[in-house]
């Protein structure tokens, strides 16, 4: 079976999930400095600014742009840094006195 591979960086991202990054990475007045779009500088939330982005196509066309652009800003993670501990107590007993 030939798993299909998108070629596009937003490929499976919600909205949602891409502007709560961006607030996470810049916060609400660093992203109203780059956007200039009153949901970002009057009152923000998600709630609201995601109904203003669903109904405003040049301006999710943006903020997709700069989610794209900062990928490119963030350091690759890797396949360690992904994997879960497989001891939960393996950094305590590295710590134990001998």
């Amino acid at each position: 079976m030939n798993a299909q591979t998108s070629k596009d960086p937003l490929h499976g991202i919600t909205l949602e999930a891409l502007l709560t990054s961006l607030v996470e990475r810049y916060g609400w007045a660093e992203l109203a400095k780059i956007i200039s779009i009153n949901c970002f500088k009057s009152d923000p939330s998600i709630k609201s600014s995601l109904k203003f982005l669903r109904r405003t196509p040049w301006a999710r066309q943006k903020v997709e742009e700069l989610y794209i652009d900062s990928l490119a800003d963030m350091p690759a993670v890797t396949q360690e840094a992904k994997a879960p501990e497989t001891n939960p107590w393996g950094k305590w007993e590295e710590k134990k006195p001998s």
